[in-house]
């Protein structure tokens, strides 16, 4: 993936679809069409909810970020192993946001460690 905003967006077009049909692809082709994919919904969540996952509105739950995005975790979790692997038109959309839940984790775990670099450094008496 590019640096850049334009590269990004070409990569996530080119390579998110629901075209898993062909037989040829490679492991590599298909990691970046479903990674693809997964990003693009994640995007699309972000834009539509306002960035909740990482930043809850707090109106009815008071978990941190964290804590509600592990509590979703075990949501999809719990749902994949009552439904099984067997009919995958039950179980793609869910294996799809326990995915993104995983990214989402992630990046809440990264935001957090940086805040506590940068509370470390702060406090770090400087030097003229």
């Amino acid at each position: 993936m590019g640096n850049n905003i334009a590269e990004n967006e070409y990569w996530y077009t080119t390579y998110s679809s629901d075209s898993y049909l062909k037989t040829d692809y490679s492991t590599a082709d298909l990691i970046k069409k479903i990674g693809g994919d997964v990003v693009n919904l994640l995007l699309a969540k972000n834009q539509a909810y306002g960035d909740t996952a990482n930043h809850p509105p707090h109106i009815f739950s008071k978990l941190t970020a964290k804590e509600g995005i592990l509590a979703r975790i075990d949501d999809k979790l719990s749902r994949i192993k009552k439904l099984g692997f067997e009919n995958p038109d039950k179980t793609e959309d869910t294996l799809k946001d326990l995915i993104g839940y995983l990214i989402l984790l992630k990046v809440q775990l990264t935001t957090e460690e940086n805040k506590i670099k940068k509370i470390i450094i702060d406090s770090k008496p400087k030097i003229k």
